[in-house]
């Protein structure tokens, strides 16, 4: 068996590859072993007793099924998972994300006016003392502090609608004191 070592680093260096892609004829040995320098070498390639072998193929497609069905919840178990909760999707995302629902809802309808100042400030702060699970639970404060204050303030005109009417009669009957005094 004649050693062909030298010709394997010859077309690796001709074919710009490495010596592990390079494949000699294994029927025209002899031949090949009287090949001595690249010129010879790249003519031995150009009559195909020399050859580059194809780069193997390293498949994707397992992983792209694979990731498909991820996406679906497949795969997720508890004896797939290596991190923690918290390292998985941390504690402090959740919480960005959700105050910033909140935050942007009280924005919203403070612009929109179906929230004055007052309410927006005490809510704000109430978001960022975690009282809020969700949009939800905040929509549904909102309403009943709305439904609170316009009570507070019909009672209030109410109130002073008597207070005017008690004041009016008050008038009246010293206005009469006042006329039957003078006869």
């Amino acid at each position: 068996m004649v050693s062909l070592k030298l010709q394997k680093r010859l077309a690796a260096s001709v074919l710009k590859c490495g010596k592990r892609k390079i494949w000699l004829d294994p029927n025209e040995i002899n031949e090949i072993s009287l090949a001595n320098s690249r010129r010879n070498i790249a003519r031995l390639e150009k009559d195909g007793l020399i050859m580059k072998k194809p780069t193997v193929v390293h498949s994707r497609n397992r992983v792209r099924v694979r990731n498909e069905a991820k996406r679906k919840g497949r795969h997720t178990g508890i004896g797939k998972r290596r991190g923690t909760a918290n390292a998985r999707l941390p504690f402090k995302v959740l919480w960005m994300r959700r105050t910033r629902v909140l935050r942007r809802l009280l924005k919203k309808m403070r612009d929109a006016k179906k929230i004055d100042k007052h309410i927006y400030h005490t809510l704000y702060l109430h978001a960022k003392g975690n009282q809020f699970k969700n949009k939800r639970v905040l929509l549904e404060t909102i309403h009943t502090m709305k439904a609170e204050v316009a009570k507070a303030k019909a009672l209030a005109d109410q109130a002073e609608a008597k207070k005017s009417r008690a004041r009016a009669r008050v008038a009246k009957r010293a206005k009469r004191n006042e006329k039957s005094s003078e006869q």
